[in-house]
This record gives C-alpha cells, sequence and structure tokens, in this order.
C-alpha cells in the first residue's frame, strides 16, 4: 500500500476513508499488517502530504494510534491530549486538517481504563491536570443518568464511551468549519473506544 496522492485523497468519500479506517484495524487484530516499504514512503511524502483521516486520541501509551490502524507516513493527522478533549489548539488542528490539507474523516478515540477520566471521577486536584479533566466532567454526569445502557461493567469505561460522543458534539457545535464540512458531506465525523484489555475498537457509528 502507498500513501495517497492529491488526486486519490481528492476522489475518496467519507464512507472510504472510514472503511480504511477499519479495515486497518481488522490487519491490526488478525496480526497481518500490510506491508510498505518505509523508506519510499518517507521519499514519496517528503514535499507534501494528502492523509485521509485525522485521529483525536488520549495520550495513553497503549493506544499507538498508527499500530492499532496499520497506518504509516503521511495516511493520518493524530492529535492526543489527556482525555482526547477539546481545547482551542486542538480545534485549530483540527480544523487545518479539514480545511487546509483536505482530510475525509474525524475520528474521535476514547479507551478504557482511562486515567485522566479516572481523575476526573475522583476529583483529582493536581496542578493544570484538574483544569483539563475538568473538561471530562459533563461526560461523568451522563453517565450517571444514563450509563446503565451502555455495554460497559466500569462506570469509568461508561464515561470514557459518553465523553467519544460529547466531543463530537463539540467539534460540530464549536467548529464552524468542521460544521459547514460535515453538512455538505466532505467529511465524515465518527468514534470509538478502544479496550485496551482486548486490543479492540468499539465503533459507535
Amino acid at each position: 500500500m502507498k500513501t495517497l496522492t492529491k488526486e486519490q485523497q481528492e476522489k475518496l468519500t467519507p464512507k472510504e476513508a472510514f472503511d480504511l479506517l477499519k479495515k486497518g484495524h481488522e490487519r491490526f487484530l488478525e496480526n497481518t499488517k500490510m506491508h510498505r516499504d518505509l523508506y519510499e514512503a518517507i521519499e514519496h511524502t517528503k514535499e507534501a502530504q494528502h492523509p485521509f483521516a485525522i485521529i483525536l486520541s488520549c495520550i495513553d501509551s497503549r493506544v499507538p494510534i498508527e499500530i492499532v490502524f496499520d497506518q504509516a507516513f503521511g495516511d493520518v493527522f493524530v492529535a492526543r491530549i489527556a482525555g482526547n478533549v477539546i481545547n482551542d489548539d486542538i480545534l485549530g488542528s483540527i480544523e487545518y486538517a479539514v480545511k487546509v490539507v483536505g482530510v475525509k474523516l474525524v475520528f474521535v478515540l476514547g479507551h478504557t481504563n482511562c486515567g485522566a477520566v479516572a481523575g476526573a471521577v475522583s476529583d483529582i486536584e493536581m496542578g493544570h491536570i484538574t483544569g483539563l479533566v475538568s473538561k471530562i466532567k459533563p461526560a461523568i454526569f451522563e453517565a450517571k443518568q444514563h450509563g446503565e445502557d451502555l455495554p460497559y461493567t466500569k462506570f469509568e469505561d461508561k464515561v470514557s464511551h459518553v465523553n467519544v460522543e460529547m466531543v463530537k458534539k463539540q467539534l460540530f457545535q464549536r467548529s464552524k468549519i468542521v460544521n459547514e464540512f460535515l453538512e455538505s458531506g466532505k467529511i465524515a465525523l465518527k468514534g470509538g473506544v478502544y479496550d485496551v484489555n482486548s486490543g479492540k475498537v468499539n465503533f459507535l457509528d
């Protein structure tokens, strides 16, 4: 598999971009990583990049994004922040990927056994961490109201699920660019939760 060209990226539909991500994850689960000439990929991307997706994820070291979705040089943007939450810098990064570079998929990935979520649930007070995890508080409230409907045994994992859905909603509400591209069908906005016990992503869409 070679890195996408500009023409291939432009022709790709949002559905096809989502399928690329899911198929990559299937290869990861089946341990059938696609063979790539990495030096060729470096050469191919040295002047420009044409990724098909941007993935917003937590910083957790157990969730290496390019490995989990079997992607390589130039395939995806990855924006990482504890708790996969939204701030102005993350919004700007996503808007750049969408408006300037032309990705076809925005994907929000949470995960089970998340330290940021656990910190929010336990009302942690520790430097700048407190302000960061406070962004997860609305998901905690929502999980308390409707958590019984979610397929997780631990409350924190229910919060992770709800947090992904709320972040997707915030992206739509807070970014005029994301809103515009979604409404025109130029991008898809999807989400999932990675299970650190099994290595499997539960796609929420």
